[in-house]
This record gives C-alpha cells, sequence and structure tokens, in this order.
C-alpha cells in the first residue's frame, strides 16, 4: 500500500476517512482471537473478486509492471495476479512469487521484542542503555524499548543524497547496524524527550533488532526463523542479509529514472537490504503474509497483554501537531466510529507492499506491487483501485 512519506495521509484521501485518534487496545471492540491457518491457494467461487481483478487488469502501466492480491473475509478468499513478471522477456508473474516486504518487516521485528516482553527477558519500559549498554547518546538515556516501536524515540534517520541515481550506484554498499546507528547520532535529535512527539523512522526498529541479538545471543534472522518463520511453516519468508538477490521465484522490480531528458526503466530487483536491517529488509509472500497476519491477529503468536500492545496508539502529536496513528508495528485507520483497520505498508526501490486486517483478523488483506517509482511521495492508482475493492468486500 504506498502511502506518502508519513504512511497516513494517502489512505484517509483514498477512503475519506478520519485518522484513528486516540485509540488504545482495552478501548476496541472485538477482541476475538481467530486462529485458523489459511489455505495456500483460495477455492474458486469463495468469494467475488470481479473488483479485485478490475483493480489490477490493465497491468503493465508507466507507473506499475505487476501486482499480486490476496483478500481474506468471513464470506471466503480471493488470490490473484496480473502484469509482466520481467520486461525483457515478457514472462507473467510467476505463481506465488516472492517480493521484498519493506516496512511490513517491522510488523515482524515488533512481534519478536513482544515475545521477549511475554518471556520477561526485555521490559518494554526499560531504558535501551540497560540492554544496549554505550550504543546511544545521552540524549536518549531515557529512551525506552517501547518508545522504540511506538516510534516516540526522536532517533534521527542518517542523511543520505537525496538522488535516485546516488541511491542506484550503491545499490550493493553494506552496511553494518553499528555503522547506522553512529552515522544517524551525527544529527540531533528530531525532538525531546523521547516519548513526546511522534515520527515515522527505521532507526527504532533498526535499534530493536540489535536489541534482539543482545538478549537473546542470536542473529536476529535466526531469531525470526525460530519464533516465526519456522513455527509457521513459511517457508518463502527469509532475511536476506547481504545478499541482493530475491531467490526463487519472483517479479522483477524497475525504477523509473531520467536521464539524458528521456525516462527509462531501471531493472533494481538486486539489491542490498543491509540499510534498513529489522526495519525494511525481509522477503515474503502473499501466502506467507498471509498466514502471518492470520497467526498474529489470532493470538498464536503473543499473549493478550502483549499483543493489545499493537492495537495501541501513544497519546501524543505528531511534528505537526495531528494525533498519532502509529501502534507498535501498526498503524490505525479509522473507517467509521465503530471500525478500525490495521494497517502496515512497505516500499523498497521496485517494490510496495501492504497488509491490513480487522482487529479480530476475520478480515485479511495482502498485496505486493512492483511500482516503478515505489519509494516516491505519492501512491500508485493501481494500490487506491485495490484498497477501495478490498473494502468493498469486507
Amino acid at each position: 500500500m504506498r502511502f506518502a512519506k508519513s504512511q497516513t495521509g494517502a489512505l484517509a484521501l483514498l477512503l475519506g476517512t478520519t485518522l484513528a485518534v486516540g485509540i488504545s487496545g482495552p478501548a476496541l471492540a472485538s477482541a476475538s482471537r481467530t486462529a485458523g491457518h489459511p489455505p495456500a491457494t483460495c477455492p474458486a467461487g469463495t468469494l467475488d473478486g470481479t473488483g479485485l481483478r478490475a483493480a489490477i487488469a490493465d497491468l503493465p502501466t508507466t507507473e506499475a509492471t505487476s501486482a499480486q492480491v490476496r483478500l481474506t473475509t468471513p464470506a471466503g478468499c480471493w488470490t490473484g495476479a496480473n502484469g509482466v513478471g520481467d520486461l525483457r522477456t515478457g514472462s507473467p508473474v510467476p505463481p506465488d512469487a516472492r517480493f521484498r516486504i519493506g516496512s511490513v518487516t517491522k510488523v515482524f521485528t515488533a512481534t519478536v521484542v513482544l515475545q521477549l516482553a511475554a518471556e520477561r527477558r526485555v521490559d518494554l519500559d526499560a531504558p535501551v542503555r540497560r540492554y544496549l549498554p554505550g550504543l546511544l547518546t545521552a540524549d536518549y538515556d531515557r529512551l525506552t524499548v517501547r518508545q522504540l516501536l511506538n516510534h516516540t524515540s526522536g532517533l534521527p534517520s542518517p542523511k543520505q543524497p537525496d538522488d535516485i541515481e546516488w541511491a542506484i550506484d550503491h545499490r550493493y554498499d553494506h552496511w553494518t547496524q553499528e555503522r547506522i546507528v553512529r552515522e544517524a547520532l551525527r544529527n540531533e535529535p528530531v525532538f525531546t524527550p523521547p516519548g513526546s512527539k511522534q515520527q515515522y523512522t527505521n532507526m527504532g526498529y533498526i535499534v530493536a533488532g540489535m536489541l534482539i541479538e543482545k538478549v537473546t545471543g542470536h542473529p536476529y534472522a535466526r531469531e525470526m526463523q525460530d519464533r516465526i518463520f519456522g513455527p509457521l511453516g513459511l517457508r518463502d519468508t527469509s532475511v536476506p542479509g547481504n545478499d541482493p538477490t530475491i531467490r526463487g521465484p519472483h517479479a522483477h522490480g524497475y525504477q523509473t529514472v531520467s536521464r539524458n531528458g528521456q525516462t527509462e526503466l531501471v531493472d533494481v530487483t538486486n539489491w542490498n537490504q543491509s540499510i534498513t536491517p529489522a526495519a525494511g529488509d525481509i522477503i515474503s509472500t502473499l501466502v506467507d503474509l498471509d498466514r502471518f497476519g492470520a497467526a498474529l491477529f489470532g493470538g498464536r503468536l503473543l499473549p493478550a497483554a502483549q499483543l493489545d500492545e499493537m492495537f495501541t496508539v501513544p497519546q501524543v502529536d505528531d511534528l505537526d501537531g495531528k494525533p498519532a496513528v502509529y501502534s507498535v508495528g501498526l498503524t490505525a485507520f479509522r473507517l467509521s466510529e465503530n471500525e478500525v483497520i490495521w494497517v502496515k505498508s512497505g516500499s523498497r526501490y521496485g517494490y510496495s507492499s501492504a497488509i491490513a486486517a480487522s482487529r479480530d483478523g476475520s478480515f485479511r488483506a495482502a498485496f505486493s506491487i512492483t511500482s516503478t517509482d515505489a519509494k516516491g511521495d505519492e501512491q500508485t492508482g493501481v494500490s487506491g483501485a485495490i484498497i477501495g475493492a478490498a473494502l468493498a468486500l469486507r
């Protein structure tokens, strides 16, 4: 789901809805937990996919070369794909194609930190320095683990050139977590004190990934495998580390670039994702994301107290003075007075994706679009059409 950089305004404009304000877990109705294991394929005729099929019918276009969609409702499920998987050969999107999920990674990271909290190995209200002494500067002595996860840390990001050509030229660069944090902390805090404002950022989750490794004594990728991928049978989901490729069947991702007065598409499928560890680096599929969402919202990955953290938005404002919308790992969107959809979108060059679900998990959506400007300010028309068609079937 391609939002503007704030990841809030575009969906609200598309749906003509009001952003969720002051939402907390206990205040929400419908806390039931459905724990079904979604099927790999949707039986024909279980859900009318006419609207979804129309949403992706015209691909490829100048803004997207392909799309995959999966929707589950109490009435059934629908999955489909369209477009070109490889512009060079004209081949279609492979079945069960893998893709970069971008910031949807944060939901996985938040889940593992909350598992550690349930095991009493991490205190969400403890300062980060208890677990990672010496990593952060004195500005962040009171920064808590919870504030890392709900985007109220005030941590700055490393500064890089805002230039697509520079990004493409450096797409194989290797970054360590320590280097990312070191370069980020050369900049002033976004706000002080921690916990007083909200701004969406990767940095809290990069540090959270380091915390997972410190507390468990294991690499982040191993904890993901042992705690989530393996138990749920997510065989097509992985943490790529420094491997720039997408292993297994996948659609190629492309980026629009202007060169010498002409626009061309550059294949950006291969890209080292070490710049966004634990915040945006995971590779997955629609089926695996749906299984993860069903297990998470169904209460199979977290006890009730920790799961409620994912449905609790801090009572602070963002930098523009608007009420916060981000919880631990998710984003809250109010569709009506009594209905909230919980969303996480993500983008890496060449790929835009999202998951969304109702609080009880009975409505779940996941999609991936190979957007030709996935990191741009505006969402694609195809993502808006998918969102509208999906919500019409909820």
